[in-house]
């Protein structure tokens, strides 16, 4: 009998995963609330039930194992780590320790304990009211971010500068949190990196390396806005070696150690400032493909060979080309949209990889506010990081997502 993976989510951005270990041999049950989620459709098995819902996944969890044992649990593309934790506690399977689960899922004790370890982290606070905030933008001064402690997505997300309506904001912020917290932190100035680790006891190695593009700072300000990433880094390589080495001490300090961790840094004035560190597989098609396009890993296959307690081999996830990554997002002008351009032509546009759209004729369109409001993506591949960049914006230019007045 094959071994079998659980796989946590079935959304859109988990079918590349799901896929690959369908291609490792492996038994696949994929667990999701949706019955309209699309990676369903490529299981072997399908568990509905909430991927939030910890408890109630290991409930089902349990009664599927009765009739075929489980060997591994992962996450693809979901923020879920206490899901994934809980999983493997209660089936006693490879994975990371609650504790873990819980660093990773709060970014206020995540930054607490980053901190305690060494690890270098952006001043932060927490505030439990708009009269904190105040004290902190006293004290500290303008640019600060404010953030709910648990949220995902860039939810509630905000940069806080002059002009910016504190009482709205902490309220904006509060609404975003599941649990009514929030922080606040220096905002640190300099380039941002997206990372992807395997990290293990006696090594570690960070084949993924992308520059996060955050050219729309100031347009749709005070909201944190990101639009895409490209590879490889501009950085020197004396930078990057510091930035990878910050990821994984970050990492190892949270516990996150015989998994994957995706880390979000920033190259300040001082050196690399850790934002966030996650202990699961990145989303935006990070570790599904622009790490094996742009440098030939096979990522996805070493995240599931850990969660059955495989052995991964070093040399595997070393890159073993540079080629040039770029993904773009698209933001059309708010209203109803009128008119989507031909896709398809844009598919077989040189070097165009993947299109996703996620709005249609007739659906509204939004001002961004988090990274849910994106009406879709292109991505694009080239020679370099430039030629790949390129190759992206001429489709977001041409895309002709058009929109009238709400």
């Amino acid at each position: 009998m094959s071994e079998t993976l659980l796989v946590i989510s079935g959304g859109v951005e988990a079918i590349p995963g799901i896929q690959r270990a369908k291609d490792m041999g492996l038994h696949v049950v994929v667990v999701d609330g949706s019955l309209a989620a699309p990676g369903l459709a490529l299981a072997d098995d399908q568990i509905i039930a909430s991927t939030y819902d910890v408890e109630g996944v290991i409930a089902a969890a349990k009664r599927y194992a009765q009739s075929r044992p489980i060997d591994g649990v992962i996450a693809m593309a979901a923020d879920v780590p206490r899901t994934v934790s809980g999983v493997a506690e209660a089936l006693g399977l490879p994975g990371l320790s609650r504790e873990t689960a819980d660093l990773a899922s709060d970014k206020l004790l995540m930054k607490e304990r980053l901190a305690e370890e060494g690890v270098a982290v952006p001043w932060f606070a927490a505030v439990a009211s708009v009269d904190d905030v105040r004290s902190a933008v006293s004290e500290r001064g303008y640019p600060l971010v404010m953030k709910p402690v648990d949220s995902r997505g860039a939810r509630g997300v905000l940069r806080l500068t002059e002009g910016v309506d504190l009482d709205w904001a902490y309220g904006h912020s509060v609404s975003q949190s599941p649990s009514g917290r929030v922080m606040v932190e220096e905002f640190v100035p300099g380039p941002q990196v997206s990372t992807e680790s395997v990290v293990l006891d006696s090594w570690a190695t960070t084949p993924g390396f992308i520059d996060r593009n955050y050219e729309h700072l100031e347009r749709y300000s005070p909201w944190m806005i990101e639009n895409g990433g490209q590879q490889p880094s501009r950085l020197a390589p004396e930078d990057a070696r510091a930035v990878k080495d910050t990821a994984v001490a970050a990492a190892r300090a949270l516990g996150i150690v015989g998994w994957t961790a995706k880390g979000d840094i920033v190259l300040g004035p001082d050196g690399p400032v850790v934002i966030e560190m996650a202990a699961r597989l990145s989303g935006g098609w990070m570790s599904s493909d622009q790490i094996p396009l742009g440098t030939g890993v096979d990522f996805l296959g070493a995240a599931a060979s850990l969660a059955l307690g495989r052995d991964v081999d070093r040399a595997d996830l070393e890159p073993r080309q540079q080629r040039g990554v770029a993904i773009r997002y698209f933001f059309p002008e708010p209203g109803r949209v009128t008119a989507v351009g031909d896709i398809e032509r844009l598919k077989r546009e040189l070097g165009v990889y993947r299109i996703g759209l996620a709005v249609g004729v007739g659906d509204s369109v939004d001002t961004p506010t988090d990274h849910t409001k994106r009406a879709g993506f292109v991505m694009a591949i080239g020679r370099d990081s430039a030629e790949a960049v390129d190759r992206a914006e001429r489709v977001v230019e041409s895309i002709g997502i058009e929109t009238a007045p709400a």
